[in-house]
């Protein structure tokens, strides 16, 4: 680890704390544009947004279409202008759980479908900030959507960072994008404290997730009920199990390097099962500055919508009156090899993340439906990553060579999962 700051000659364009993009002056509610709205990261946002309702007002919504009763409702409590789904046969029922919302004589919302609509909504000029709630890579599209349109965007997707690094920075404007993972955000507070130039690392804090302590060998017959039950986060299964693996980890160290332009050797895990410290930076005076809250996203969100405002109660506080203990762990690299994969990865740059990505999506399903051991997740995503070789593209890189780079991996991944269960079952 070096102890050099980080080079002051080129500050990172997107977020800054020391920077407000600001496409236009609030003098009403802030207008926003929620994708993913029926998610975890959706939910709690209109949760703040409904509290707050003197300084937000949601324009329009989007989700997959899985949970139409509930957009419906949400579209109705927030009396939005738009609602978004991706699977248009869900349009139907959309609509009658809309008209069972809405009064005679109320006007429905408009409603976009398809697998575009998230996009679209994302790109209309007509609100201040886009927060991008989407699981997934399937995200990177509205991201770039939003930046394009001049929208503040809260980004809670890392994966369209992760996957369109070079895409995202190459559109985004000094102060554009506002981190709304806990570990940024948190990053993105604690920067505020010093210059870029007398950062001497940063240090990404992980739970450990449900396997701490464990070694390769103890999580070799681990099952999905075991990897599903998160001891801090209550989460979608697949970010869930991203946990477990410390997939996410490795992704968030990827998202700090494009975030904040702090190289990978500066950038360190350590684990923090209390999750009460979100992350911190270290400066070159040694000082460590950190953030921390009780565990609860709502204020993550609350950064995101509302920077340079603080959202009053935006999430509990807490209270110092009762002892409590924090602790704070080194890595464990064997058991948890996805932090050193991800960090290869990222330094390969190009459509390495990308692979990386996918393949571990389609491993993650596997393992959800009971065709991979759960260590064969982060062994079968090495096998991808190492096949798919150093990346050619370089700071060239463009969509099609994202697209192209997600569908080989993913059907690469699915190759490898198919045939290691037919050799498992094979020595059965």
């Amino acid at each position: 680890m070096t102890d050099s700051p980080a080079s002051p000659a080129s500050p990172s364009p997107l977020a800054d704390p020391h920077l407000v993009f600001d496409p236009a002056p609030d003098t009403a509610p802030r207008d926003i544009v929620v994708l993913g709205s029926t998610g975890s990261i959706g939910t709690q946002a209109i949760d703040l947004v409904l509290r707050n309702p003197t300084r937000f007002r949601v324009t329009a919504l989007s989700a997959a279409g899985g949970r139409v009763a509930l957009l419906a409702e949400q579209a109705h409590r927030l009396r939005v202008r738009t609602v978004a789904v991706a699977r248009e046969d869900v349009v139907p029922a959309l609509r009658e759980a809309l008209a069972e919302q809405y009064g005679p004589g109320e006007a429905l919302p408009e409603i976009l479908a398809g697998p575009d609509a998230a996009t679209e909504v994302a790109g209309r000029g007509d609100c201040h900030t886009v927060l991008n709630g989407i699981t997934g890579s399937i995200g990177l599209a509205p991201t770039l959507a939003a930046l394009q349109a001049g929208r503040t965007l809260a980004l809670a997707n890392k994966e369209s960072l992760i996957v369109g690094g070079p895409l995202v920075k190459a559109i985004a404007k000094p102060g554009q994008i506002i981190p709304v993972d806990s570990e940024h955000a948190a990053l993105f507070q604690a920067l505020a404290a010093g210059t870029r130039a007398d950062v001497r690392k940063l240090v990404v804090t992980a739970s450990g997730g449900p396997f701490r302590g464990r070694t390769k060998a103890d999580l070799a017959d681990v099952t999905v009920e075991d990897a599903l039950a998160h001891p801090t986060w209550a989460m979608g299964p697949v970010i869930t199990i991203n946990s477990a693996t410390l997939v996410n980890k490795g992704l968030e160290v990827i998202e700090a390097h494009l975030l904040y332009d702090i190289p990978f050797d500066r950038i360190e895990v350590v684990v923090h099962p209390q999750s009460y410290v979100h992350s911190m930076v270290e400066y070159v005076d040694g000082s460590s500055i950190l953030q921390a809250t009780p565990p609860d996203m709502r204020g993550p969100i609350a950064i995101g919508l509302g920077w340079p405002e603080r959202i009053p109660d935006a999430a509990p506080a807490f209270d110092w009156s009762k002892a409590s203990s924090w602790e704070f762990f080194p890595l464990d690299n064997d058991a948890f090899p996805s932090v050193g994969l991800a960090r290869h990865v990222g330094e390969l740059a190009g459509t390495a993340p990308a692979v990386f990505n996918a393949a571990n999506e389609e491993c993650v399903d596997a393992f959800l439906k009971g065709a991979l051991p759960f260590n064969g997740i982060m062994e079968t995503v090495t096998r991808v990553v190492e096949e798919h070789g150093t990346p050619g593209t370089g700071t060239s890189l463009t969509v099609a060579d994202v697209l192209e780079a997600e569908t080989w991996a993913r059907a690469r991944a699915r190759e490898l999962t198919l045939t290691d269960k037919a050799a498992a079952e094979a020595r059965a």
